[in-house]
Order: structure tokens, then C-alpha cells, then sequence
């Protein structure tokens, strides 16, 4: 399994609260975790929800609490995947804060298409700045799933992105980095079921 990785030398089995070393019996343990987190945060979600710095901290606290006892705080490590290197962690404090500024503070769109690329700027932005040492992707689109919901919307299918889509969805991701959330928008459109 490809982790990410704060150095070349780092095992790819993160030290853990439960003393798993099996890869897969950790990827179980995410599983679990980040279904008992939608199944808490979809029963608890009304219209007031706030998507807040602090609801994605404890989202990944409720997904991920039992298993890392980094779960609900920033990565204090630099990471990689594949040869792009994430943004640094000194900033991730200041970088959070500009992105619940610029996008977790105006109130969802009603309309589905403008919400889908609300979605998709948010979900493409939030996954270039990589917050977490484990669990990014998962809790980005939990939170995509929880932001269509309260406004009335179906789920994304997350399924159709297979490993022939998983470059577009990786080159949106880099995109948004620069700004460009267009392709991410584009894939969120293709997600949403209708």
C-alpha cells in the first residue's frame, strides 16, 4: 500500500492506538472509523450545520480518534504522494484559516449546479492543502457528501472514480492548488447522480 510519506525512510504502517501492524487490519479500523463518523455526523446534520475549521477537525477526531492519536489535529509532518509534495505543515494553521474564510463562511447555494462547484472548489482546495496525516481524501468527501445532503441533494458516487479516473481526479486536485477548480468541478458533475 502507497502511504504518504513524511520521509523516504518512514514504514508505511503509522503507529496507532490499537498496536496494529497489519495493513490491512488498519484499513479496516479507517473503514470503520469513517463509517461510524457518517452514520453520526448524517443523523446529526440540519439545516444550522456549520461547516466549520473546527466541525473538520472533529469529524476526523469522530473518524478517526480511536485509531491515531493525531486524529482531529493538523499534520505536524511534510508529505508526498507520487512525486507532488503537499503544502508545508508550519503553514497549515494559516492555510486552514484562509480556507474557512474564503470558503466555509459564505452559506451553501441552493442551486444544484452552483452547489456542485462550490463543492468542487471546496473538496479540490481542502485536498491540496491536506490538512491531516492520514484520512484527507476520506474526510473531504464526507464532508462534499454532508454538504449536498443538507441542501437536499443526493450523495456523489465516489465509486466511479476508478483507476482510469484517478488521474483527473489527482490532476483536479493540483489544479485547484493553482486556482483553477474547474476540472474538479467538472468531475463533481459527473459524480452526482443527477
Amino acid at each position: 500500500m502507497d502511504k504518504y510519506r513524511a520521509s523516504a525512510h518512514e514504514s508505511e504502517i503509522l503507529p496507532n492506538l490499537l498496536g496494529l501492524t497489519d495493513a490491512t487490519a488498519i484499513g479496516l479500523a479507517e473503514f470503520e472509523g469513517f463509517l461510524r463518523a457518517d452514520i453520526v455526523l448524517t443523523e446529526a446534520l440540519m439545516p444550522t450545520t456549520k461547516f466549520t475549521l473546527n466541525y473538520l477537525l472533529e469529524m476526523h477526531q469522530l473518524a478517526l480518534g480511536h485509531l491515531y492519536a493525531f486524529a482531529g489535529r493538523y499534520r505536524e509532518v511534510n508529505i508526498s504522494k507520487g512525486g507532488f509534495t503537499f503544502p508545508a505543515a508550519r503553514f497549515l494553521p494559516a492555510s486552514m484559516q484562509q480556507f474557512e474564510q474564503e470558503w466555509l463562511r459564505e452559506p451553501l447555494p441552493a442551486d444544484h449546479n452552483a452547489l456542485l462547484d462550490r463543492v468542487g472548489a471546496i473538496h479540490g482546495e481542502l485536498l491540496f492543502i491536506h490538512p491531516f496525516r492520514e484520512g484527507n481524501g476520506r474526510t473531504a468527501r464526507l464532508l462534499a457528501n454532508l454538504m449536498l445532503e443538507q441542501q437536499g441533494y443526493e450523495r456523489l458516487r465516489w465509486e466511479l472514480i476508478d483507476a482510469a479516473a484517478f488521474p483527473r481526479y489527482v490532476a483536479g486536485v493540483q489544479q485547484s492548488g493553482l486556482g483553477n477548480y474547474a476540472p474538479m468541478q467538472v468531475l463533481m458533475r459527473t459524480l452526482s447522480p443527477g
